[in-house]
């Protein structure tokens, strides 16, 4: 018997050091979720609460969700007040109950739509916001911890990091997508030395291999900061350069659209079939190679609900063969949910057993930044100068001279080339203010006056 008791003994380490939790990491543009524009925000939670019933995610990160109000009597919102607590009830409870939780959310960009991470709160606990950067929508990092056990007990535990992304779209905006997240990565080079366990995951609008900013993920300048999209590597299904923009051979990647015709079901989004690869999940080196006690696990990138055979028509036409790749219920709720179909990861935890590791986290760095328009003092020659910053240059914008009574008088659209920019200020002397837009968010609305 005490031979058996000292055997058991010396195993016991070995199974304790082979636990390991597999954890699903989800990414879903969710088109304005919440505010109205396809429907009922009780119908929709419902589409959502199927489709997460059956992902089975423990990490959700939603893009394009509409904005709910960080604050009462908050302007350029487009969801109410209260609405992430809305999905949790009515949505995700319904599929989990008691499951789920989100992190902080925020809109310094006063856009009409957000970023919001939802977690399983038995798995991971949120550790805090790292880095914020405001650029006609707000880029989040969000530092998560997991739930070793023992924690309570002062063990060591494992940190997961996640920056959640939707840029500018559109096949003329490839240079705003560059300034966009190469001042997002410029901002996250100032919390790190290195990236730590990391994901940088999202709707990137990218069309191809050879965009400004993809480049600079998967082949930067500093290695430490290397970002690896799985289906190239590790997976090596596919090779660069790679061009999927309308292109059959990445059918099963493709992302947008899930719907034929816009419109259809409803006034928001696009159509003309799977055509577009925008959704991706990008790893750092320590998920890769398995580091620090997370680890992907090869071959679990997928599109969920993309069979491969939707290029060009929607994800519940059945005209070439039947979408066998979720159940006839989640397809449907796909295609009402949202023109885009969900990307999905699967990681290994390794349980920590008090091993230190090497920390890549700088503490006491600003965790907001926002690229703000400025003016000159004066206006000279009835023309104001109006300053903006690189990150902003290349975007649609519109600039606006509003009265004391808040009034328009004066309305332009400009594509700034500059960060220095004269604008005709023929007006009466008084107060005014001049607002900069962009089509889903105020950019600023700074105060001048005019002798």
């Amino acid at each position: 018997m005490k031979k058996i008791i000292c055997f058991l003994a010396l195993l016991t380490p070995l199974f304790a050091l082979a636990q390991k939790d597999t954890v699903r990491v989800m990414g879903y543009n969710v088109l304005y979720y919440g505010n109205g524009c396809q429907g009922p925000n009780g119908l929709y939670h419902g589409y959502f609460s199927t489709i997460v019933k059956w992902a089975n995610p423990d990490i959700l990160s939603l893009v394009k969700s509409g904005s709910a109000p960080t604050s009462p009597n908050e302007e350029q919102i487009s969801a109410p007040l209260g609405f992430p607590d809305s999905i949790i009830k009515y949505s995700l409870d319904v599929a989990f109950p008691g499951r789920y939780a989100y992190c902080t959310y925020t809109n310094a960009s006063k856009s009409t739509n957000m970023v919001l991470l939802i977690y399983d709160k038995n798995k991971f606990g949120f550790a805090g916001l790292v880095s914020s950067y405001s650029n006609i929508t707000d880029f989040n990092t969000y530092k998560l911890y997991y739930r070793e056990p023992g924690l309570a007990q002062g063990h060591d535990t494992t940190f997961l990091y996640l920056t959640l992304n939707h840029d500018k779209s559109g096949d003329d905006n490839e240079l705003v997508r560059t300034h966009q997240l190469g001042a997002e990565m410029a901002e996250i080079h100032k919390h790190f030395t290195k990236l730590p366990n990391y994901i940088n995951m999202g709707d990137f609008n990218v069309r191809s291999s050879s965009e400004g900013f993809y480049k600079m993920f998967t082949s930067p300048q500093d290695e430490g900061f290397k970002l690896f999209d799985p289906p190239f590597f590790p997976d090596r299904k596919l090779k660069y350069p790679a061009n999927w923009d309308h292109n059959p051979a990445f059918a099963a990647y493709f992302t947008t659209s899930t719907r034929e015709s816009g419109g259809i079901p409803n006034s928001c989004g696009t159509g003309g079939g799977a055509k577009g690869w925008y959704d991706h999940i990008f790893l750092s080196e320590s998920i890769v190679n398995n580091t620090d006690h997370i680890r992907y696990i090869p071959g679990s990138y997928v599109t969920l609900g993309n069979d491969g055979n939707r290029y060009r028509i929607g994800i519940n036409n059945n005209s070439i063969s039947k979408n066998k790749a979720a159940p006839d219920e989640v397809i449907e709720a796909m295609y009402r949910m949202s023109n885009k179909y969900p990307v999905m990861v699967s990681l290994e935890v390794s349980k920590n057993q008090g091993e230190k590791t090497a920390h890549t986290e700088v503490f006491g760095v600003p965790v907001f930044k926002k690229e703000n328009v400025q003016l000159e003092s004066a206006i000279v020659d009835e023309q104001l100068t109006v300053v903006f910053p690189e990150a902003m240059l290349h975007e649609e914008l519109t600039l606006e001279y509003v009265g004391e009574d808040g009034k328009v008088i004066f309305n332009k659209e400009i594509r700034p080339e500059k960060t220095r920019m004269n604008f005709k200020c023929k007006l009466e002397p008084g107060q005014y203010s001049v607002r900069v837009s962009g089509e889903h968010n105020v950019v600023t609305e700074l105060p001048f006056s005019k002798k």
